[in-house]
């Protein structure tokens, strides 16, 4: 027996994502049994990934103003991965998986700030980010298509937490405040 589980995102329809829409159209098409993870936004993005500078600099910058995300662990994503694949009764289902509350950036920065002993402030608007990514040598344009998508996925509005990771795994997902007394900011 063939299965696939494929790694996608949440609020790819809103960001207008095409990659990951067309990757989910593929494996749905690919005749195995398939499996689709969206999970929201990585915890690990802020130690290992793409905000680890911003942290260790002191300033991170996403244009999502208050807007509360379900951040979640990249070890609760590989737990229902894993589930999917050797388990039966996850052919053709896709899951969002979240961690166990929405938090907004100027509190996730709050958490890390405690947990790390750093002073971490958030930039939560257009203007900084804009300012911010194009400090970088960014594209203006390209930076604009970002904060784009960015405003849409703010126009759903606050995440809501499911119950993906305790129902498939059968265990609670692990809180950011854990993730953050976990992680390594050195």
């Amino acid at each position: 027996m063939r299965r696939i589980v494929l790694l996608s995102s949440g609020g790819i329809e809103v960001m207008g994502d095409e990659r990951l829409l067309a990757a989910e159209r593929v494996v749905r098409g690919s005749g195995a049994e398939w499996t689709i993870l969206r999970p929201s936004w990585f915890d690990q993005n802020f130690d290992e990934g793409a905000m680890r500078e911003a942290v260790l600099a002191g300033e991170v910058a996403v244009p999502l103003g208050e807007a509360r995300q379900a951040f979640v662990d990249a070890g609760d994503i590989a737990a229902v991965a894993a589930a999917a694949l050797v388990e039966d009764g996850h052919a053709g289902r896709s899951y969002e998986v979240t961690g166990p509350r929405a938090l907004t950036f100027a509190e996730v920065v709050e958490i890390i700030g405690r947990a790390s002993g750093r002073t971490v402030r958030y930039l939560g608007s257009a203007a900084d980010y804009l300012a911010v990514m194009t400090g970088f040598g960014l594209p203006e344009p390209d930076v604009r298509a970002e904060i784009e998508a960015f405003a849409a996925l703010r126009a759903v509005g606050d995440a809501v937490p499911t119950d993906v990771v305790l129902r498939v795994t059968g265990r609670p997902p692990k809180s950011f405040e854990d993730f953050a007394a976990d992680a390594t900011w050195g």
